[in-house]
């Protein structure tokens, strides 16, 4: 009678586990049908002109947690659409972080920020930093931690190979190879981790209001340096109460109230 009774118990047990599962399963299954509905809804108001609906839609994605770039891609065309400049070029610079090497994002960037106010001749920079950061971003940061790994992977089976072999003429090849895939992994890399930063990093931002004034010190009454427009890029440095340091494009500093901006 003993054994009947723990036999049923384990039975009632698994039973019951089995159906939690089974519904955990099925509430996932709903969110993500929901979620496609929701992008599915979103891209046919987009088409259909419906802009606001379309970015209303798109943000109720965003506010699930979900980060993709064709997300913020679509949301700064919405935005773009309804002339909201400061909206569109912030949602288009966070579609770039994850996806440095579409031309279509990079494209529509430089087409918004074209339409601000502000003219800010940008400090020349040195070559070889262009050209570094140009093949960075190539690819994003998962595309080149993939490349290392399997560089990683190369080098070290050339390793073996140049230790095992019995010709000399092998072990040669296998040293060769085993440097460069050693010196490209090292490459990549540094590729990967710069990459990663970039995305990870808050030390850039985007002016919100549509006119607002940069000061000598974080104090309203400070004296005014210059002015800043929707839409202009930023970077960030220290905060004091309620301020952020900023600087433009041409070397110029101030400070501007943090409601004024958004970290990209």
């Amino acid at each position: 009678m003993k054994r009947l009774f723990i036999f049923l118990t384990i039975i009632l047990l698994s039973t019951s586990l089995s159906a939690q599962e089974e519904q955990a399963v099925q509430l996932t299954a709903a969110g993500q049908v929901s979620e496609q509905t929701l992008w599915e809804q979103a891209n046919a108001a987009y088409n259909s002109a419906e802009y606001a609906q379309a970015q209303s839609l798109y943000e109720a994605i965003a506010a699930k947690g979900l980060q993709s770039a064709p997300l913020y891609y679509n949301m700064a065309n919405a935005y773009f659409k309804q002339d909201d400049l400061a909206h569109a070029i912030l949602y288009y610079h966070r579609a770039l972080r994850l996806a440095p090497a579409d031309e279509d994002i990079r494209h529509n960037l430089e087409y918004a920020q074209q339409s601000t106010k502000d003219i800010i001749d940008e400090i020349p920079e040195f070559f070889l930093t262009t050209w570094m950061r140009s093949l960075r971003d190539v690819m994003g940061g998962n595309a080149w931690t993939i490349l290392s790994l399997l560089l990683l992977v190369a080098s070290l089976s050339m390793a073996i190979v140049y230790l095992l072999a019995q010709r000399l003429s092998v072990r040669k090849v296998g040293f060769y190879l085993m440097a460069v895939c050693g010196i490209l992994f090292i490459v990549t890399t540094a590729f990967a981790m710069s990459a990663r930063r970039v995305v990870m990093q808050q030390s850039e931002a985007v002016v919100m209001s549509s006119s607002v004034s940069i000061k000598s010190s974080p104090d309203r009454s400070s004296t005014e340096l210059f002015v800043l427009h929707e839409g202009t890029t930023v970077e960030t440095g220290d905060e004091v109460d309620g301020w952020i340091e900023i600087r433009i494009a041409d070397g110029r500093k101030g400070w501007i109230e943090l409601s004024r901006i958004e970290h990209i």
